[in-house]
């Protein structure tokens, strides 16, 4: 099981969602550019108005692509994986996100020894037409 899938997993919160890794996009492990891509495609418990995702859903797949997309970063850099903090989470809303297949990918912006600066987005039919985008910025503690 990859780090990945065993991440996601142990996260009550994101199979509380239904998120997962898309193993089938876009090459092995459902990545590109050597960052994984998770997938949404939920139903009625995630949805805000009808035919539509709610904002804490959409919110909650951007945190959790950007988390996994640390932890892929910092296990391709050889490091041990440190207790990950959020330090602050900025999401923007830009089209509204129907009910269907909802994808997310991070990209690390700067991976640095105490904190990291990860930009995530996500996207439906064209990812050039993002649905919502996020920065994180998180501490990472070495773990005892």
């Amino acid at each position: 099981m990859s780090d990945t899938a065993q991440f996601l997993a142990r996260s009550a919160y994101a199979t509380a969602l239904g998120i997962e890794h898309a193993r089938d996009l876009q090459g092995p492990g459902g990545s590109e550019e050597g960052q994984p891509i998770m997938r949404l495609d939920g139903g009625d418990p995630i949805s805000g108005r009808p035919g539509f995702y709610h904002g804490g859903a959409i919110s909650g797949l951007l945190e959790t692509t950007g988390y996994a997309g640390l932890r892929h970063a910092l296990i391709q850099r050889g490091d041990e994986l440190p207790a990950l903090k959020p330090i602050n989470i900025t999401v923007q809303f830009l089209a509204p996100a129907k009910a269907g297949l909802l994808l997310a990918q991070a990209r690390i912006s700067k991976l640095g020894r105490r904190s990291a600066h990860v930009e995530i987005a996500c996207w439906q039919d064209d990812r050039d037409k993002p649905r919502a985008t996020a920065l994180m910025n998180v501490l990472m503690v070495p773990q005892d």
